[in-house]
């Protein structure tokens, strides 16, 4: 039972850093197009909500793995 959480947020955190790792690229890939100042913040607002939601997903799946080990 123990290790279905486990394996659970394992998965999760891993989706949330792949999340993360998109948002990394995504505004590294608009620094380097050249855009203007508003452009770019324009930008990194769009990916803020993405980035904040990896970040969460990532907490969570690790609170999970920490659950299961500890109760198991």
């Amino acid at each position: 039972m123990f290790e279905i959480i486990i394996w659970g947020g394992a998965a999760l955190s891993l989706a949330g850093l792949a999340g993360l790792m998109w948002c990394i690229l995504h505004v590294m890939k608009a620094r380097k197009a050249g855009l203007s100042d508003d452009e770019l913040r324009t930008t990194v607002q769009g990916v803020l909500p993405w980035n904040l939601a990896s970040l969460f997903l990532s907490v969570i799946g690790l609170m999970m793995v920490i659950l299961g080990i500890s109760l198991g």
